[in-house]
Protein backbone atom coordinates (compact mmCIF):
# COMPACT_ATOMS: atom_id res chain seq x y z
CA UNK A 1 0.00 0.00 0.00
CA UNK A 2 1.56 3.32 -1.35
CA UNK A 3 0.99 6.95 0.33
CA UNK A 4 2.63 9.55 -1.15
CA UNK A 5 2.51 11.07 2.28
CA UNK A 6 2.28 9.02 5.83
CA UNK A 7 0.26 10.65 8.52
CA UNK A 8 2.36 12.10 11.10
CA UNK A 9 1.82 11.23 14.53
CA UNK A 10 2.96 12.83 17.07
CA UNK A 11 3.52 11.40 20.71
CA UNK A 12 4.09 14.74 23.22
CA UNK A 13 5.88 13.61 26.69
CA UNK A 14 7.55 15.28 29.05
CA UNK A 15 9.44 14.19 32.28
CA UNK A 16 5.87 13.60 33.90
CA UNK A 17 5.26 11.10 31.15
CA UNK A 18 5.46 7.02 31.74
CA UNK A 19 7.28 4.94 29.47
CA UNK A 20 4.54 2.46 29.23
CA UNK A 21 2.51 5.01 27.43
CA UNK A 22 4.93 6.45 25.34
CA UNK A 23 6.88 3.79 24.08
CA UNK A 24 3.56 1.08 23.83
CA UNK A 25 2.32 4.01 21.56
CA UNK A 26 5.34 4.49 19.56
CA UNK A 27 6.50 0.39 19.13
CA UNK A 28 2.67 -0.59 18.00
CA UNK A 29 1.79 2.58 16.17
CA UNK A 30 5.37 2.12 14.23
CA UNK A 31 4.84 -1.15 13.48
CA UNK A 32 1.39 -0.39 11.63
CA UNK A 33 1.55 -2.36 8.35
CA UNK A 34 5.23 -3.94 8.73
CA UNK A 35 5.27 -6.47 11.35
CA UNK A 36 2.34 -8.61 10.07
CA UNK A 37 3.16 -9.58 6.66
CA UNK A 38 6.79 -10.33 7.79
CA UNK A 39 5.03 -12.67 10.45
CA UNK A 40 2.43 -14.85 8.50
CA UNK A 41 4.81 -14.56 5.07
CA UNK A 42 8.11 -13.65 5.86
CA UNK A 43 8.29 -10.24 3.80
CA UNK A 44 8.67 -7.31 5.89
CA UNK A 45 6.30 -4.31 4.60
CA UNK A 46 6.96 -0.70 4.61
CA UNK A 47 5.25 0.95 8.22
CA UNK A 48 2.22 3.11 7.45
CA UNK A 49 2.79 5.79 9.83
CA UNK A 50 5.25 8.38 10.85
CA UNK A 51 5.54 8.85 14.14
CA UNK A 52 7.50 10.72 16.06
CA UNK A 53 8.24 11.74 20.24
CA UNK A 54 7.98 15.01 20.80
CA UNK A 55 7.85 17.55 23.32
CA UNK A 56 8.72 21.05 24.00
CA UNK A 57 12.56 21.12 23.70
CA UNK A 58 13.95 18.58 21.39
CA UNK A 59 17.23 18.16 24.35
CA UNK A 60 16.87 14.17 25.85
CA UNK A 61 15.54 13.98 29.05
CA UNK A 62 14.46 11.36 31.41
CA UNK A 63 10.52 10.41 32.27
CA UNK A 64 9.30 8.57 35.15
CA UNK A 65 11.26 5.40 36.62
CA UNK A 66 14.55 7.41 35.03
CA UNK A 67 13.90 6.07 31.49
CA UNK A 68 15.64 7.99 29.03
CA UNK A 69 13.69 9.72 25.96
CA UNK A 70 15.52 11.32 23.10
CA UNK A 71 12.60 13.29 21.05
CA UNK A 72 12.54 13.48 17.52
CA UNK A 73 11.50 16.89 17.14
CA UNK A 74 10.83 19.69 19.29
CA UNK A 75 6.84 20.79 18.88
CA UNK A 76 8.04 23.96 17.29
CA UNK A 77 10.18 22.20 14.72
CA UNK A 78 8.20 19.30 14.15
CA UNK A 79 5.66 20.78 11.40
CA UNK A 80 2.42 19.46 9.86
CA UNK A 81 0.68 17.01 11.90
CA UNK A 82 -2.29 14.73 11.19
CA UNK A 83 -2.54 13.29 14.86
CA UNK A 84 -1.15 14.47 18.48
CA UNK A 85 -1.58 12.45 21.51
CA UNK A 86 -0.65 14.04 25.10
CA UNK A 87 0.60 10.56 26.46
CA UNK A 88 -0.41 10.60 30.23
CA UNK A 89 0.81 13.13 32.80
CA UNK A 90 1.66 12.17 36.11
CA UNK A 91 0.33 14.39 38.73
CA UNK A 92 -1.18 14.82 42.30
CA UNK A 93 -4.86 13.72 41.77
CA UNK A 94 -5.69 16.97 44.35
CA UNK A 95 -3.14 18.99 41.80
CA UNK A 96 -4.56 20.83 38.46
CA UNK A 97 -1.53 21.54 35.93
CA UNK A 98 -2.25 25.43 36.65
CA UNK A 99 0.60 27.41 34.54
CA UNK A 100 2.37 24.34 33.82
CA UNK A 101 2.59 22.98 29.89
CA UNK A 102 1.83 26.28 28.79
CA UNK A 103 4.22 26.00 25.69
CA UNK A 104 3.07 22.05 24.97
CA UNK A 105 -0.82 23.88 25.16
CA UNK A 106 -0.17 26.52 22.65
CA UNK A 107 1.05 23.87 20.22
CA UNK A 108 -1.71 21.49 20.92
CA UNK A 109 -4.32 24.92 19.98
CA UNK A 110 -2.58 25.39 16.91
CA UNK A 111 -2.75 21.61 15.74
CA UNK A 112 -6.38 21.64 16.87
CA UNK A 113 -6.81 24.97 14.89
CA UNK A 114 -5.14 23.65 11.50
CA UNK A 115 -7.88 20.70 11.61
CA UNK A 116 -5.70 17.96 13.48
CA UNK A 117 -6.81 15.37 15.57
CA UNK A 118 -5.79 15.96 19.05
CA UNK A 119 -5.86 12.73 21.39
CA UNK A 120 -4.92 12.00 24.79
CA UNK A 121 -4.56 9.07 27.31
CA UNK A 122 -5.04 8.36 30.98
CA UNK A 123 -3.89 11.73 32.88
CA UNK A 124 -3.11 13.47 29.78
CA UNK A 125 -6.67 14.10 29.45
CA UNK A 126 -5.74 17.39 32.05
CA UNK A 127 -3.09 18.87 29.80
CA UNK A 128 -6.38 19.09 27.37
CA UNK A 129 -8.77 20.28 29.89
CA UNK A 130 -6.31 22.81 30.79
CA UNK A 131 -5.94 24.38 27.24
CA UNK A 132 -10.23 24.49 27.17
CA UNK A 133 -10.08 22.12 24.65
CA UNK A 134 -12.68 19.34 26.29
CA UNK A 135 -14.60 22.66 27.71
CA UNK A 136 -18.31 21.31 27.04
CA UNK A 137 -17.57 17.79 26.04
CA UNK A 138 -17.43 14.46 27.40
CA UNK A 139 -13.83 12.77 28.32
CA UNK A 140 -12.19 9.95 29.49
CA UNK A 141 -9.23 9.99 31.77
CA UNK A 142 -7.68 8.09 34.72
CA UNK A 143 -10.67 7.22 36.74
CA UNK A 144 -8.16 8.58 40.04
CA UNK A 145 -9.09 12.01 38.80
CA UNK A 146 -12.51 12.24 38.53
CA UNK A 147 -12.83 14.50 41.79
CA UNK A 148 -10.14 17.12 40.87
CA UNK A 149 -12.44 17.18 37.24
CA UNK A 150 -15.38 17.76 39.23
CA UNK A 151 -13.45 20.80 40.98
CA UNK A 152 -11.28 22.18 38.59
CA UNK A 153 -12.51 21.44 35.24
CA UNK A 154 -16.60 22.03 35.76
CA UNK A 155 -17.22 22.66 32.26
CA UNK A 156 -15.91 19.46 31.12
CA UNK A 157 -18.45 15.91 31.88
CA UNK A 158 -15.68 13.39 33.32
CA UNK A 159 -17.00 9.78 31.75
CA UNK A 160 -15.61 7.41 34.53
CA UNK A 161 -17.24 4.05 32.64
CA UNK A 162 -15.86 5.07 29.32
CA UNK A 163 -12.09 3.46 27.61
CA UNK A 164 -12.49 6.06 24.66
CA UNK A 165 -14.39 8.81 23.88
CA UNK A 166 -15.12 9.38 20.29
CA UNK A 167 -18.19 11.70 20.00
CA UNK A 168 -15.94 14.60 19.79
CA UNK A 169 -14.30 12.77 17.05
CA UNK A 170 -15.54 15.53 14.31
CA UNK A 171 -14.23 18.24 16.37
CA UNK A 172 -10.99 17.09 16.16
CA UNK A 173 -10.86 15.60 19.90
CA UNK A 174 -10.55 11.85 21.22
CA UNK A 175 -9.78 10.84 24.53
CA UNK A 176 -9.01 7.44 25.76
CA UNK A 177 -9.37 6.45 29.71
CA UNK A 178 -6.59 5.10 31.96
CA UNK A 179 -2.99 3.71 31.52
CA UNK A 180 -3.71 0.68 28.88
CA UNK A 181 -6.41 2.79 27.57
CA UNK A 182 -3.23 3.21 25.07
CA UNK A 183 -3.81 -0.06 23.39
CA UNK A 184 -7.78 1.30 22.22
CA UNK A 185 -6.34 4.66 21.52
CA UNK A 186 -3.20 2.90 19.27
CA UNK A 187 -5.92 0.67 17.10
CA UNK A 188 -8.55 3.36 16.76
CA UNK A 189 -5.87 5.62 15.27
CA UNK A 190 -4.32 2.99 12.88
CA UNK A 191 -8.13 2.02 11.86
CA UNK A 192 -8.61 6.10 11.35
CA UNK A 193 -5.35 6.43 9.07
CA UNK A 194 -4.46 2.87 7.51
CA UNK A 195 -7.93 1.42 7.35
CA UNK A 196 -9.93 -1.27 9.89
CA UNK A 197 -7.85 -4.12 8.56
CA UNK A 198 -4.82 -2.62 9.68
CA UNK A 199 -5.95 -2.19 12.49
CA UNK A 200 -7.03 -6.40 12.97
CA UNK A 201 -3.43 -6.90 11.83
CA UNK A 202 -1.95 -4.92 14.84
CA UNK A 203 -4.47 -6.24 17.19
CA UNK A 204 -3.34 -9.75 16.25
CA UNK A 205 0.44 -9.14 16.07
CA UNK A 206 0.26 -7.58 20.09
CA UNK A 207 -2.69 -9.52 20.99
CA UNK A 208 -4.90 -6.55 21.78
CA UNK A 209 -8.37 -6.91 22.57
CA UNK A 210 -9.82 -4.06 24.15
CA UNK A 211 -11.47 -3.43 27.53
CA UNK A 212 -15.27 -4.66 26.85
CA UNK A 213 -16.12 -4.59 29.71
CA UNK A 214 -15.29 -0.44 29.91
CA UNK A 215 -13.24 1.26 33.07
CA UNK A 216 -16.08 1.24 35.82
CA UNK A 217 -14.84 -2.52 37.16
CA UNK A 218 -11.26 -0.97 37.73
CA UNK A 219 -12.36 2.02 39.23
CA UNK A 220 -11.86 2.60 43.09
CA UNK A 221 -13.52 4.92 45.69
CA UNK A 222 -11.10 8.05 46.91
CA UNK A 223 -11.39 7.79 50.45
CA UNK A 224 -9.85 10.94 51.27
CA UNK A 225 -11.04 12.66 54.34
CA UNK A 226 -10.78 16.45 52.75
CA UNK A 227 -10.12 18.98 55.61
CA UNK A 228 -12.44 21.83 54.66
CA UNK A 229 -15.64 21.30 56.49
CA UNK A 230 -15.22 19.60 59.46
CA UNK A 231 -18.76 18.79 60.32
CA UNK A 232 -18.54 16.42 57.15
CA UNK A 233 -14.72 15.70 57.73
CA UNK A 234 -15.85 13.94 61.11
CA UNK A 235 -19.11 12.14 59.04
CA UNK A 236 -16.77 10.61 56.59
CA UNK A 237 -13.91 9.20 59.49
CA UNK A 238 -17.29 7.50 61.02
CA UNK A 239 -18.90 5.94 58.07
CA UNK A 240 -15.46 4.66 57.04
CA UNK A 241 -15.77 2.41 60.05
CA UNK A 242 -19.90 2.08 60.17
CA UNK A 243 -20.80 1.69 56.78
CA UNK A 244 -23.22 -1.39 58.01
CA UNK A 245 -25.17 0.89 60.43
CA UNK A 246 -28.87 0.81 59.61
CA UNK A 247 -29.82 4.16 57.92
CA UNK A 248 -25.87 5.67 57.90
CA UNK A 249 -27.31 9.27 56.47
CA UNK A 250 -29.87 10.12 59.27
CA UNK A 251 -26.90 8.84 61.94
CA UNK A 252 -24.61 11.08 59.65
CA UNK A 253 -27.01 14.43 59.76
CA UNK A 254 -27.37 13.87 63.62
CA UNK A 255 -23.59 13.69 64.12
CA UNK A 256 -23.25 16.72 62.74
CA UNK A 257 -25.16 19.11 64.13
CA UNK A 258 -26.78 20.78 61.05
CA UNK A 259 -30.24 20.05 59.44
CA UNK A 260 -30.84 17.52 57.09
CA UNK A 261 -30.99 19.87 54.06
CA UNK A 262 -28.03 22.33 55.04
CA UNK A 263 -26.15 18.79 55.66
CA UNK A 264 -26.84 17.31 51.80
CA UNK A 265 -25.74 20.11 50.27
CA UNK A 266 -22.47 20.82 52.23
CA UNK A 267 -21.43 16.92 52.00
CA UNK A 268 -21.94 17.14 48.58
CA UNK A 269 -20.06 20.19 48.09
CA UNK A 270 -17.30 18.73 49.72
CA UNK A 271 -17.33 15.20 48.79
CA UNK A 272 -18.71 15.31 45.29
CA UNK A 273 -21.34 12.85 46.20
CA UNK A 274 -24.67 13.23 48.07
CA UNK A 275 -24.97 10.90 51.37
CA UNK A 276 -26.58 8.07 49.99
CA UNK A 277 -24.49 7.82 46.74
CA UNK A 278 -21.15 8.22 48.66
CA UNK A 279 -22.84 5.29 51.71
CA UNK A 280 -23.07 3.02 48.79
CA UNK A 281 -20.07 3.51 46.95
CA UNK A 282 -18.18 2.93 50.09
CA UNK A 283 -20.13 -0.49 50.56
CA UNK A 284 -19.72 -1.36 47.18
CA UNK A 285 -15.71 -1.26 47.77
CA UNK A 286 -15.96 -2.99 50.70
CA UNK A 287 -17.98 -5.52 48.70
CA UNK A 288 -15.06 -5.58 45.79
CA UNK A 289 -12.33 -6.38 48.70
CA UNK A 290 -14.56 -9.31 49.95
CA UNK A 291 -15.14 -10.83 46.54
CA UNK A 292 -11.71 -10.32 45.63
CA UNK A 293 -10.19 -11.53 48.81
CA UNK A 294 -11.88 -15.36 49.31
CA UNK A 295 -14.38 -17.44 48.68
CA UNK A 296 -17.59 -16.23 49.51
CA UNK A 297 -21.03 -17.02 48.94
CA UNK A 298 -21.82 -14.37 46.86
CA UNK A 299 -25.33 -13.97 48.29
CA UNK A 300 -23.85 -13.47 51.78
CA UNK A 301 -21.18 -10.52 50.62
CA UNK A 302 -24.25 -8.06 50.52
CA UNK A 303 -25.33 -8.73 53.72
CA UNK A 304 -22.06 -8.15 54.91
CA UNK A 305 -21.57 -4.45 54.00
CA UNK A 306 -25.15 -3.98 55.25
CA UNK A 307 -27.67 -4.96 52.69
CA UNK A 308 -30.46 -7.18 53.63
CA UNK A 309 -31.95 -7.97 49.86
CA UNK A 310 -29.88 -9.35 48.20
CA UNK A 311 -31.20 -8.53 44.71
CA UNK A 312 -30.84 -4.59 45.84
CA UNK A 313 -27.32 -5.37 46.21
CA UNK A 314 -26.84 -7.23 42.59
CA UNK A 315 -28.18 -4.48 41.07
CA UNK A 316 -26.26 -0.95 42.89
CA UNK A 317 -22.87 -3.37 42.10
CA UNK A 318 -23.48 -3.89 38.56
CA UNK A 319 -24.48 0.07 38.11
CA UNK A 320 -21.06 0.83 40.20
CA UNK A 321 -18.46 -1.57 38.73
CA UNK A 322 -20.60 -2.99 35.31
CA UNK A 323 -20.23 -6.50 36.50
CA UNK A 324 -22.19 -8.45 38.36
CA UNK A 325 -20.86 -9.72 41.59
CA UNK A 326 -20.40 -12.89 39.97
CA UNK A 327 -18.82 -11.94 36.85
CA UNK A 328 -16.73 -9.30 39.01
CA UNK A 329 -15.03 -12.34 40.40
CA UNK A 330 -14.27 -14.25 37.26
CA UNK A 331 -12.69 -11.18 35.35
CA UNK A 332 -10.17 -10.72 38.87
CA UNK A 333 -9.93 -14.34 39.95
CA UNK A 334 -7.19 -15.33 37.33
CA UNK A 335 -4.77 -12.24 38.59
CA UNK A 336 -5.87 -13.36 42.33
CA UNK A 337 -4.74 -16.68 41.67
CA UNK A 338 -1.47 -15.56 40.46
CA UNK A 339 -0.53 -14.59 44.25
CA UNK A 340 1.24 -17.33 46.15
CA UNK A 341 -0.54 -18.87 49.31
CA UNK A 342 0.99 -16.72 51.74
CA UNK A 343 -0.22 -13.62 49.92
CA UNK A 344 -3.36 -15.06 49.55
CA UNK A 345 -3.84 -16.03 53.10
CA UNK A 346 -2.77 -12.18 53.84
CA UNK A 347 -5.63 -11.13 51.63
CA UNK A 348 -8.09 -13.28 53.71
CA UNK A 349 -6.82 -11.74 56.79
CA UNK A 350 -7.32 -8.37 55.44
CA UNK A 351 -10.87 -9.40 54.62
CA UNK A 352 -11.57 -10.62 58.38
CA UNK A 353 -10.56 -7.37 59.24
CA UNK A 354 -13.05 -5.62 57.08
CA UNK A 355 -15.67 -8.04 58.75
CA UNK A 356 -14.87 -7.70 62.46
CA UNK A 357 -15.48 -3.79 61.54
CA UNK A 358 -19.31 -4.73 60.97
Amino acid sequence: MGLERKPVVALLAAPETSSLVLYGLYDVLLSAGAVYPDMVAGALAETLLDVKVVAARATPFRCIGNVAIEPHASIASIGHVDVAIVCDMYMPIDTPPRDRYLVEIAWLKQVHGDGGLVCSVCSGSLVLAEAGLLDGRRCAGHWAYRDLFRTAYPKVEFALDSILILESEAEGIVTAASVTAWQDLALYIIARLCGPEQALRSAKVYLLSGHDDGQLPFAAMSRRIQKADGAIAKCQEWIANHYTTPNPVTAMVEMSGLNRRTFMRRFRAATGYLPLEYVQTLRVEEAKQIIESEVENLDDVGFMVGYDDPTFFRRLFKRQTGLTPAAYRRKFKPVIELSPGPARERSKAATRTIRGRN
